[in-house]
């Protein structure tokens, strides 16, 4: 064939040829990169809470269900999530990212490499496990919980995205909206969370000693990172630099102010007193409720939405210390009550005059959206209980899955990981020594006499 035949053939096959976005490309890039930061703020928000002798391990638990998520992920986790399949769980064409290139896939971004998508998403499910260590605080195994992670996420986490987010999954196709995780993360994480709390049992000393936040500078600083990357991720989920990104920032952000100003007011009527965790509290239950409507909702609805929440999430906080539930930083009630929250609000004040691929909801029409969103949330509890609990089931009859009681008084942190976040201050420094905090100190006359005398 001539050349100068080929040529024209040659120009109409690049013009069809999808095209990256480089404005978008750059916006989901730092998107990724805000969700990923999400995950060292969770552990300093988590880490704060909790004792001195267990801070290096909550800290750790987030940090490591990122490392085993992610290798999950690009192993097969993604092509199960998002992969061509059924309507319930998506094939194995995508394994190893074979096929993920840099080349945009127009089923979930026409303008983004495909590459890009799965390494966005890949946050999303590092971060879902780490929110629910914070149930299982002081009393289970590390690499136990590493395990029970990846099993989970390929057992819980990658249907339910499939469910929601993948092509042809039976709720999306129902009309069920959740624009960047309430029922597939949040949801999801708060029922885990309950399963694995009644599953291991309480502590100890479960209502004998009250479980004080050793460094609530530390949980102020992971809210305020949380509330930074929360930017990335619910505006990162429009895929794009567009007016649907801008609307989900200001919504995740008058979401997140809302909650906070509702729970101070609530612990003022309540103790007399606003608290610093009072208000991270508040701001991350905002940040929960307004996620699965951050794209379909107005910044209006958004406030509403995380003052009806913060209530909600309030009373089950307050109120799961009179049970036996050990839920040790309450995310249940801060993720999963907020969470359901969210979708079923979701389907009160969605509008398709913010976003015309969303849907109207009741106030704007269609109260048939309620419905839709209540039979996702409970089909995600349902889904993620039954199945939590077989993981479990099936893991304790290989590993131990709780520390020794010995472990529980020591402290988790030296028994797991041989490392202390906290020292027992200069008198065991001089001595080389380590003293827990708490421990009586003893000083031998030898080792006095090698303490530095100060003229």
């Amino acid at each position: 064939m001539p050349l100068l035949a080929i040529l024209p053939a040659l120009t109409a096959a690049q013009a069809d040829a999808p095209t990256v976005s480089p404005g978008d490309t750059a916006w989901v890039l730092i998107s990724t990169a805000l969700v990923l930061l999400m995950v060292p703020g969770l552990a300093f928000f988590y880490g704060g809470l909790v004792r001195t002798k267990s801070a290096l391990n909550t800290m750790l638990m987030s940090l490591g269900a990122l490392g085993v998520v992610t290798v999950q992920w690009v192993l097969f986790g993604y092509s199960l999530a998002f992969g061509p399949g059924s309507s319930w769980i998506g094939g194995f064409e995508w394994i190893g990212f074979a096929g993920v290139t840099a080349a945009p896939n127009p089923t979930y971004s026409a303008l983004l490499p495909h590459l890009l998508f799965a390494a966005f998403q890949a946050m999303f499910a590092g971060i879902t496990v780490a929110l629910f260590s914070g149930a299982i605080i002081d009393r289970m195994r590390f690499v136990a919980y590493l395990a029970f992670g990846v099993i989970w996420t390929t057992i819980i986490y990658d249907p339910l995205a499939h469910w929601v987010w993948g092509d042809g999954g039976w709720l999306r196709k129902l009309g069920a909206l959740d624009f960047a995780g309430g029922t597939v993360v949040h949801i999801s994480a708060g029922t885990t969370a309950v399963v694995l709390a009644l599953f291991l049992g309480p502590r100890r000393d479960f209502k004998r000693i009250p479980n004080v936040p050793h460094n609530v500078p530390f949980a102020l600083l992971g809210a305020g990172l949380l509330w930074f990357g929360w930017f990335g991720f619910n505006a990162g989920s429009a895929l794009a630099a567009d007016g649907i990104a801008a609307n989900a920032l200001v919504t995740t952000h008058s979401a997140a102010a809302a909650g906070m100003i509702t729970w101070l007011v609530l612990e003022l009527v309540k103790g007399g007193r606003a608290t610093a965790v009072g208000a991270a509290t508040g701001a991350v239950v905002g940040l929960v409720a307004i996620t699965p409507a951050a794209g379909f909702v107005t910044p209006l609805s958004a406030i509403l939405m995380g003052a009806l929440a913060a209530p909600f999430s309030f009373f089950a906080l307050h109120y799961r210390p009179k049970t036996r539930l050990d839920d040790t930083l309450d995310v249940f009630a801060c993720h999963g009550v907020a969470g359901i929250m969210g979708a079923v609000l979701t389907g009160v004040f969605a509008s398709k005059s913010v976003n015309p691929a969303g849907a109207d909801g009741l106030l704007h029409g269609n109260p048939g959206l309620i419905g839709v969103q209540v039979l996702a949330v409970v089909a995600t509890i349902a889904f993620a209980a039954i199945a939590s609990t077989l993981i479990l089931f099936a893991l304790q009859a290989v590993m131990p899955l709780r520390v020794p009681v010995e472990v529980e008084v020591q402290g988790i942190d030296l028994a797991e990981h041989g490392e202390e976040a906290y020292h027992g201050g200069d008198l065991s420094d001089l001595t080389g020594r380590k003293t827990a905090l708490g421990d009586a100190v003893v000083i031998s006359a030898t080792d006095l006499a090698r303490v530095p005398r100060v003229a």
